[in-house]
């Protein structure tokens, strides 16, 4: 099972960084190169636990849905969200914040298990963690530029 981490430095605080992170019309701002967008559960406010959103992208030309449910949450150190429904075997995505000297540290850990058994793993080797990862990088710099405009 892959595991990715991606850790990033904002210069905003910890407590707009937690709420940016888990509101989902910034989501969809910092996921605009895959064109998602929310088509159920929450639609205009910060996820809390216990919620449920699914989202609609496309991702290597393909459209895709995948429901996510935050699971644990924190104020304002960490959330977690799962998948409930989608592409994937399975994935949990954690969210964490911790202060530092000069604003805030938000650290993603993704872990996930593809679907197709060996296949899955071969996609895994060739393409798809490379993708993830850039994907999650991507996200957070987005975030980040959000986040320090405000």
């Amino acid at each position: 099972m892959p595991v990715i981490q991606y850790e990033i430095h904002i210069n905003a605080p910890i407590n707009q960084c937690f709420d940016l992170a888990r509101d989902v019309i910034i989501h969809t701002e910092t996921t605009s190169k895959t064109k998602e967008k929310i088509v159920s559960g929450v639609q205009e406010r910060l996820m809390e636990e216990g919620d449920t959103v699914t989202w609609e992208a496309i991702h290597f030309g393909v459209k895709q849905r995948l429901t996510a449910q935050i699971v644990e949450l924190h104020k304002p150190h960490k959330f977690v969200d799962v998948m409930v429904k989608g592409a994937f075997h399975s994935f949990t995505h954690t969210h964490e914040f911790r202060e530092s000297e000069k604003g805030t540290v938000m650290k993603d850990t993704f872990a996930y298990q593809s679907p197709f058994g060996i296949l899955g793993k071969l996609a895994d080797q060739l393409f798809l963690e490379r993708y993830m990862t850039q994907f999650i990088a991507a996200r957070a710099n987005e975030l980040k530029r959000i986040a320090e405009k405000k």
